[in-house]
């Protein structure tokens, strides 16, 4: 299986895991949205029956108060709970219109309230305003009325106490399918919270747990890569990544593979290339040795074989020939040193850079015009001593070779940065102007005449090539009149107990 095909299948899994959360959550709010409305119709119900009752009881104190005293303010709870009853009756059925049993009851409540209000009530009342019409505000006995024995049979009693028994059995049935309905919204709402709950740690443990093996998958793949890489980095180009998942980094391994194999085969072929380069050096310079010592021989032997008849300017000409042999000796000597840089696998050790100036400038033994200014201090650096000693011998035998004049003071300064040693070569000499600072670096190039100041070109071309290769930069800075200041970096390594 494909890399993309299993990243898309985690995503699939666990949108749907996501998406069955979602549903099952919105079922579940459905049954507590309808438990929750049902509960709260059942207050709404309770509640419109408390009204109900409340304006029944209104009317029954408010006839009793007009009966025994006669005084219409007593009426007046009678007549707003007559005015609230219709409405509060049809609110009553409208909420119980699913619910035939109660229906029924509210039926029969609303049934019996018509014949206590117009079989008894309201003749009382027209009875009793004509009575007190008649006697002038007074005040008459309940018995004298002409529905006066209603009063005193109870007919109206019976009436009320039947609606108080239909009211009771309504509230009690309507309290119990409140309750009944309460405890499925609190188990719905607790239904609720496990599964989703539940549904919720399932598919984040599910995601975390593909997205481990994921990881987990193409980390360890990738390490691969990295160590391969590595491997490369130090020259092992023989070593391979073994990937049977057949995907997109099984494709991307096998190109590292192919490089790997691509590189051991280009530095193999390099390697035999370079061998059969320095063996072609060798015999070349052999081979150019041989004549030329060939040459300077011959012009000696005319010397010799022609003695004092030998005219001046034929010994001026064997001269200039021989000096032209040993420049091209010199000249084959440092094609050869600058090709063995980097070469030979040179012995590092510990360098103590103040005693190896000290050596050379014995070694250059400068004019007594000239002189060397050496720090009181200077550091021990890690570096194979030859190279080193031939970067100070360079610059310091240039400085004193291009120098325009008998007298010199050449100075060398050091400054230590936080990972490399910089050091600084400064003349006094004539100069060099700045359109020929990169030039000098460059193989076979001089500022002179070659016939006026002996030199091959090489020597601050192997410079650059040994300071490079160690990781360090060379620079110069000079101008024309001012004398020149050679400076490179050495890169910090640590050093051995010697």
């Amino acid at each position: 299986m494909n890399l993309s095909t299993k990243l898309f299948a985690g995503f699939v899994l666990i949108s749907f895991i996501f998406t069955a959360v979602a549903i099952v959550n919105y079922r579940l709010s459905e049954d507590v949205i309808a438990n929750s409305d049902f509960v709260s119709d059942s207050q709404n119900i309770t509640r419109t029956s408390a009204s109900l009752q409340r304006s029944l009881i209104d009317m029954e104190t408010g006839l009793r108060g007009y009966l025994l005293t006669g005084k219409k303010s007593f009426l007046e709870p009678y007549n707003v709970a007559a005015e609230l009853l219709p409405s509060q009756f049809s609110l009553l059925k409208e909420y119980e219109k699913d619910h035939p049993e109660q229906l029924r009851r509210v039926e029969e409540i609303e049934e019996l309230h018509k014949q206590w209000r117009y079989d008894f009530a309201e003749p009382l009342i027209e009875e009793k305003e004509r009575a007190m019409a008649d006697t002038l505000a007074s005040i008459e006995g309940i018995s004298n009325l002409k529905h006066g024995y209603l009063v005193v049979n109870e007919e109206g009693k019976r009436l009320t106490d039947r609606m108080r028994i239909y009211f009771k059995a309504f509230n009690t049935i309507e309290f119990e399918r409140r309750a009944v309905r309460k405890n499925r919204l609190d188990e719905s709402i607790a239904d609720t919270r496990y599964v989703s709950t539940s549904l919720t740690i399932l598919s984040v443990l599910l995601g975390m747990g593909w997205a481990y093996y994921i990881t987990r998958l193409i980390t360890r793949r990738i390490m691969k890569m990295v160590n391969l890489a590595d491997k490369i980095s130090h020259g092992e180009y023989k070593t391979q990544i073994e990937d049977n998942e057949h995907d997109e980094l099984t494709r991307l391994s096998d190109s590292l593979n192919r490089m790997a194999a691509t590189i051991d085969k280009t530095f193999t072929e390099l390697d035999s290339k370079n061998k059969e380069l320095d063996q072609f050096a060798y015999v070349v310079s052999h081979d150019l040795k041989a004549p030329l010592r060939g040459i300077e021989n011959a012009s000696r032997w005319v010397e010799e074989d022609m003695g004092k008849e030998l005219p001046g300017h034929i010994q001026e000409y064997l001269m200039m020939m021989r000096i032209r042999v040993h420049r091209m000796e010199n000249l084959i000597n440092g094609i050869l040193a600058l090709a063995r840089v980097g070469k030979s696998n040179l012995q590092e050790e510990n360098v103590d850079v103040q005693a190896l100036l000290y050596e050379l400038v014995d070694m250059l033994n400068p004019p007594a015009g000239f002189q060397f200014h050496i720090p009181s201090r200077l550091p021990t650096l890690r570096a194979a001593k030859v190279e080193l000693q031939q970067v100070f011998s360079n610059l310091m035998s240039n400085a004193i070779k291009y120098h325009h004049g008998p007298e010199g003071n050449i100075t060398i300064l050091h400054r230590e940065l936080d990972e490399v040693h910089e050091f600084s070569v400064m003349d006094d000499g004539p100069g060099i102007e700045p359109e020929y600072h990169d030039r000098i670096f460059v193989l076979f190039q001089t500022l002179q005449e070659r016939d006026a100041v002996e030199s091959t070109g090489v020597g601050l071309a192997i410079v650059k090539k040994i300071i490079e290769r160690r990781g360090g930069q060379i620079r110069v800075e000079s101008k024309l009149g001012e004398g020149s200041v050679f400076t490179f970096t050495w890169p910090k390594f640590k050093l051995t107990d010697s």
